[in-house]
């Protein structure tokens, strides 16, 4: 499986997703991209895109793209804060399909 981490994730996460082939926005020089134009790149090299960005789900049409989108939910952007997700993530990761978006929310 393919995983992108958009910018705003702490990139320490790629440790979630052990056997997988995981970048970040940063190593493949997307940095400071536009939503848009970045969510058409990742969905052709692709097929998971993980962010903490709530917005991006209002922003774009989601349903429409050829990967899938886990949308994370965290107290802050620090590994710490990862950590106790990282199984739920990697479910998340391995089960959702394209154009669906899944929330992962920590527990209180």
């Amino acid at each position: 499986m393919r995983i992108l981490l958009d910018e705003c994730v702490y990139a320490g996460v790629k440790a979630a997703f052990p056997g997988h082939a995981v970048r970040t926005v940063s190593e493949i020089s997307w940095r400071g991209s536009e939503d848009g134009p970045l969510l058409a790149y990742a969905q052709k090299s692709f097929d998971v895109f993980v962010t903490i960005d709530t917005k991006l789900e209002r922003q774009h049409d989601l349903k429409r793209l050829r990967l899938g989108v886990v949308i994370v939910h965290v107290r802050s952007n620090e590994i710490g804060s990862y950590r106790p997700i990282f199984a739920a993530l990697l479910k998340a990761a391995s089960t959702v399909k394209a154009g669906q978006v899944v929330h992962i929310h920590i527990s209180s």
